[in-house]
């Protein structure tokens, strides 16, 4: 058997994508593809349209010209089409996002019983795998206030994984984590990745860059000025933005 991404059409397609905030030109005419099962991580700084990106490929943001597929299917602008292409595509924020009223296991199960219609118990043994599988499960009973924010980004995967998403989209998710606790969730993105997950992953975190990503996407004022694997991107990049950007991140 061949690679499959070849004849496949890729799990994120954007053409020409823009997007304003007001008279803000946030996103600039982005052509970006993802393969299935391939892990792009986009770096560049504060204010380049990393995140805006990210977002805008569930829809979080509405894009102002362009378009969007998942997997082939053009991204619908509203309704049920909508819903079910979002249900593929799972998100983790830099906030964590849980149900606060709800234990760490509840909030796992909740998605999968409304909008998959899978059975309470199926989906209760399901997220008992997943918290298993994020290095969790000791915690399913308490609620999201009782664990570590490293915990609660780890319940906050688990939950996304628990739609049995097409893609992953990862926006800073480690950014709002004390520092010991960053690598705990670094190394549960990791092993997704060796597992063949599709991921896009906006970070400033540049080990996992180096490790984990397949390519590195470098933006500046909403351009996508470098595009390459993470190896030359952090000893050759081409543009000057990048080398300004890497030179002040590495030296610190």
């Amino acid at each position: 058997m061949g690679s499959p991404a070849k004849t496949d059409p890729p799990m994120i397609r954007m053409v020409g994508v823009q997007k304003h905030f007001g008279s803000l030109h946030v996103l600039r005419d982005i052509n970006l593809e993802v393969a299935r099962g391939e892990v792009v991580v986009v770096l560049g700084p504060s204010g380049s349209g990393k995140s805006t990106l990210c977002r805008t490929i569930n829809r979080l943001e509405p894009i102002d010209g362009g378009s969007i597929e998942i997997d082939g299917s053009l991204l619908p602008e509203e309704g049920r089409a909508l819903a079910r292409l979002r249900a593929d595509v799972g998100m983790v924020f830099q906030q964590f996002n849980l149900f606060a009223h709800k234990t760490i296991a509840e909030n796992v199960e909740l998605a999968p019983v409304r909008v998959r219609r899978i059975g309470k118990r199926e989906a209760h043994e399901t997220a008992m795998w997943l918290l298993t599988r994020v290095g969790i499960v000791d915690q399913a009973d308490k609620y999201p206030a009782q664990l570590s924010g490293g915990q609660q980004q780890r319940a906050a995967i688990a939950r996304a994984l628990a739609m049995r998403p097409k893609v992953m989209l990862f926006d800073e998710p480690t950014s709002a984590l004390d520092p010991e606790m960053v690598q705990e969730v670094l190394d549960v993105m990791t092993s997704l990745a060796a597992e063949g997950m599709t991921m896009l992953v906006v970070t400033h975190e540049m080990g996992f860059a180096r490790r984990a990503a397949h390519r590195v996407v470098f933006m500046s004022d909403g351009d996508i000025l470098e595009d390459s694997p993470p190896e030359r991107f952090f000893t050759d990049p081409r543009s000057v933005r990048a080398k300004d950007f890497l030179g002040k991140i590495l030296t610190h």
